[in-house]
């Protein structure tokens, strides 16, 4: 009996551990044809028809370039022969702010979502790996990102009420590449991912590189290792916030907030229950910054009868009688839960898919 490749062992080993919650249910991949979701699609066409899994297939294309619908046909057919189903190839139209990567990951990441409503799928599979995250990781740190930034990509995230699953963080890009060059996989370039425009391109090409030839290879893993412990701390203050949230609604402020429950918890966990309440109020993450949040605290700690904080989505916010209390600018109350609480979802403004120009084959 043939060896099997360490490779592409491991990658079945991840997927494997990853479509046992997913039994006698339906996921789908994502995937542009790339070396890290094509091997994350193929061992996916391996593993689940033993695991009890149905599985499908999306591709993306976000019309950036020439040829790119062209790609999006090769992967479905690729997708078809493979054994997927259903099989689904949708062009998306990338508008909106925040440069042209946050614009397309919204469009892409809206497509994903719809694609498994329509589906009727739990999940669906990205093909992000260790490399990824730790990119993400480098590049959170060049931006100055708080905790929930360096905590990197979680595994599990829910957008739009469908889970992004991301199987594969703790496998390397070598190892994907290997997975496709074992399997005779015919993989796709993208050139944004060597256009050095785009700064993940420029820490791919160039910082992980540097900090790995003067560091050593296990940069990567401690990157990532950093993330995933991050993450930990992050969700355990992200629990405490919001119980003391609760608390700070429920000690006789009304709609608002309590400012002394509010100033009896230490900035880690009260900035967290002011991001919290400021996203209840309808506030688009996009466009909360640490600079209202920090203006929110001084209503807390900084105390000098200033006037009112404003915040992104027309929200005012004052103190009065010991009470952080929302208004919208109209001057009318701001109802928790009026508005929409998208924080948990990837973007909340671009790039909406064009259904006419969608191609699925199911069978």
């Amino acid at each position: 009996m043939a060896r099997l490749a360490p490779a592409v062992a491991a990658l079945r080993v991840a997927v494997r551990r990853t479509l046992r919650d997913y039994s006698g249910r339906t996921v789908l991949v994502a995937c542009s044809g790339g070396p890290d979701s094509l091997a994350l699609a193929a061992t996916v066409a391996f593993v689940a028809p033993r695991s009890g899994v149905r599985a499908g297939l999306v591709t993306v294309d976000h019309d950036l370039q020439p040829g790119s619908a062209d790609q999006a046909r090769r992967v479905a057919d690729w997708a078809e022969q493979a054994g997927f189903d259903p099989v689904e190839a949708v062009a998306v139209r990338v508008t909106g702010e925040g440069g042209p990567e946050a614009a397309a990951r919204t469009a892409r990441y809206a497509a994903l979502a719809q694609a498994a409503h329509r589906h009727g799928a739990d999940a669906v599979l990205l093909g992000h790996t260790r490399d990824d995250q730790a990119e993400t990781v480098l590049l959170a740190l060049a931006r100055g990102a708080g905790p929930a930034g360096l905590s990197g990509m979680p595994a599990v995230r829910e957008h739009d009420g469908v889970r992004m699953v991301r199987p594969l963080l703790a496998v390397s890009r070598a190892q994907t590449n290997a997975v496709c060059a074992e399997l005779g996989l015919t993989v796709w370039a993208d050139p944004h991912n060597v256009d050095p425009t785009y700064a993940r391109a420029r820490v791919r090409a160039d910082v992980l590189p540097t900090l790995v030839g003067a560091l050593g290879a296990g940069v990567v893993d401690n990157l990532a290792r950093t993330a995933a412990l991050l993450a930990a701390d992050n969700a355990a203050l992200d629990g405490f916030a919001a119980a003391a949230l609760d608390q700070a609604r429920s000690d006789g402020a009304g709609s608002g907030i309590a400012v002394s429950v509010l100033a009896a918890h230490p900035s880690a966990v009260r900035t967290r229950m002011l991001h919290r309440w400021a996203r209840e109020l309808g506030a688009p993450g996009s466009a909360l910054a640490a600079r209202h949040i920090d203006a929110l605290d001084a209503l807390v700690t900084r105390w000098r009868g200033q006037k009112a904080v404003y915040l992104p989505g027309a929200i005012e916010v004052v103190r009065r009688d010991g009470v952080l209390v929302a208004t919208r600018a109209t001057g009318e109350p701001v109802a928790i839960g009026e508005a929409v609480d998208r924080s948990v979802a990837v973007g909340d403004t671009a790039g909406q898919p064009v259904a006419s120009r969608s191609r699925k084959v199911v069978r």
